[in-house]
């Protein structure tokens, strides 16, 4: 019933969509009238802007599965299974750098631990997108500048852009 293309469009863009619900749905209780449904309107309100804000800056992490492997955060660490390249697994703890690269023409993170080790990840495999969830726990982050580093290397030929260095 629902035409293919506007399907994939709306399922990369739900959380969006829902948060924005919400927001009118504040809006809406908001002017209702009296002071009882202001209020309760008001913190509706900032709810679904807090959710829109988080789901705009995740929408550049949603993207087509082009890259092969899998990638998984599971219990504080992140894991990419790799179909043509080795994998590995990092703890976020032993993190202390993430760079987002381009690499023959695809865009890769590059996690580096403390022990030197690195992993790179396409940013386009399955499950690629819940990096932006794990990437929100580490100190220091700003996921405004993660996802600018993302539309930007997306554009360049051959691009490299620190995105966080562990504090201290």
């Amino acid at each position: 019933m629902i035409r293919p293309d506007l399907r994939a469009w709306l399922a990369a863009r739900s959380e969006s969509l829902v948060a924005a619900a919400i927001l009118l749905a504040g809006l809406w209780l908001a002017l209702r009238g009296g002071w009882f449904f202001a209020a309760i309107g008001a913190l509706v309100l900032l709810v679904g802007l807090s959710l829109l804000l988080g789901a705009i800056r995740r929408l550049p992490f949603r993207r087509g599965i082009t890259a092969p492997g899998v990638v998984e955060v599971d219990e504080g660490a992140i894991r990419y299974y790799g179909a043509a390249v080795l994998g590995g697994e990092i703890a976020l703890r032993d993190l202390v750098e993430i760079r987002l690269l381009r690499l023959k023409g695809r865009g890769h993170w590059r996690l580096r631990s403390t022990s030197g080790e690195a992993l790179l990840v396409p940013v386009d495999a399955a499950g690629a997108d819940a990096l932006a969830h794990a990437f929100t726990a580490l100190p220091g982050l700003d996921m405004g500048a993660v996802s600018t580093a993302l539309a930007h290397v997306a554009d360049q030929r051959d691009a490299v852009r620190t995105v966080w260095r562990r504090p201290g």
